[in-house]
């Protein structure tokens, strides 16, 4: 089978590596992102996918748009029986969608059509799901939208972050595509519409996202903490008393569980310090208490919550600050 192969994030890799692997899949070739800059020195590197096509030595597009003239000439030129998309970053045009004889093909990670979109992970811990999976999905003009092919589901466990959750679905995805792409080419799969009155949304993650709002309860709290590791990750403001200054210093919360008040626990304001002890410092929120298991400072390393307090003394009562104070 002749295949196109588009993307660019680590999913991305991992199906294009698992395609190259299978000795009846014939990569023809390979578009990407272009370079961006990256670090602190913003030199130009290729995608991760772009590094995977190469070393397999096959061809790669990296068009800043897709859908040209010149893109187009080159698909036709490779000839694909299917093009198959995970995680590219730009819509294709009808042009596109109707060149390869057996269409365009979608690894979601989601079953759709819940969680349509560019973080279905994320958002799936963050809203507090149980279940999740991978959608193996003929692509149309719309976002997610398109016909299902086949799909798998996946449970969420309760210490699952982002990271964790994406490495199983990345390996689910690659297995399921090399099940389906077959028997999409024996015409043994029926097509199933999406119900689009039951399709929820998961949008691109923001940084500003990530800082927390003690208002909230402490289960929505540590279900973002969980969501948002390791990207781009959840954080709060803390005092650095540096030359004497309340300066505010940024601290990332990595882990976190939600527990409650004690009954007896004085009726802390949210983003109070309740409590501490040899698990890290558990702080007020709008119901229930949140204690930071793991967190990191600035220009430091992961660290417990517990060590943590042991280089940062905390005292029942004080308050964890915002940025909104120090602006």
């Amino acid at each position: 089978m002749r295949i196109v192969f588009m993307g660019s994030a680590d999913v991305s890799a991992a199906i294009l590596r698992s395609l190259t692997d299978e000795p009846e899949m014939d990569v023809v070739g390979v578009v990407t992102q272009p370079d961006r800059p990256s670090g602190r020195q913003r030199r130009l590197t290729p995608s991760i996918c772009k590094r995977e096509a190469e070393l397999h030595n096959l061809p790669v597009l990296t068009p800043e748009k897709l859908n040209t003239p010149e893109v187009i000439e080159q698909l036709t030129t490779w000839a694909p029986e299917v093009i198959v998309v995970v995680a590219y970053g730009q819509f294709l045009g009808s042009r596109i969608l109707s060149l390869p004889p057996l269409g365009c093909i979608n690894v979601h990670l989601s079953l759709l059509p819940q969680l349509r979109g560019a973080a279905p992970v994320q958002r799936a811990i963050a809203e507090g799901l149980t279940e999740t999976g991978v959608t193996i999905m003929q692509m149309d003009k719309g976002m997610d939208s398109g016909d299902i092919l086949m799909q798998q589901r996946e449970p969420i466990f309760f210490d699952d972050t982002a990271g964790s959750l994406h490495e199983r679905l990345t390996m689910l995805g690659s297995a399921l595509i090399l099940r389906a792409l077959p028997l999409l080419a024996f015409g043994a799969i029926i097509p199933q519409k999406q119900d689009a009155s039951q399709a929820t949304y998961a949008p691109k993650l923001s940084k500003e996202e990530g800082l927390l709002d003690w208002s909230e309860t402490a289960e929505d709290l540590a279900l973002r903490i969980r969501a948002f590791n390791p990207w781009p990750s959840c954080y709060t403001f803390i005092p650095s008393g540096r030359n004497g200054q309340s300066e505010p210093e940024r601290l990332k919360v990595l882990l976190a569980d939600a527990e409650p008040a004690p009954p007896d626990a004085p009726d802390y304001a949210p983003g109070t310090v309740a409590d501490l002890d040899d698990r890290g410092p558990a702080i007020a929120t709008g119901a229930g208490w949140l204690r930071l298991r793991q967190v990191q400072r600035a220009g430091g390393r992961a660290i417990s919550g517990y060590a943590f307090l042991c280089g940062y003394p905390l005292t029942p009562g004080q308050h964890i600050q915002l940025e909104a104070v120090f602006t």
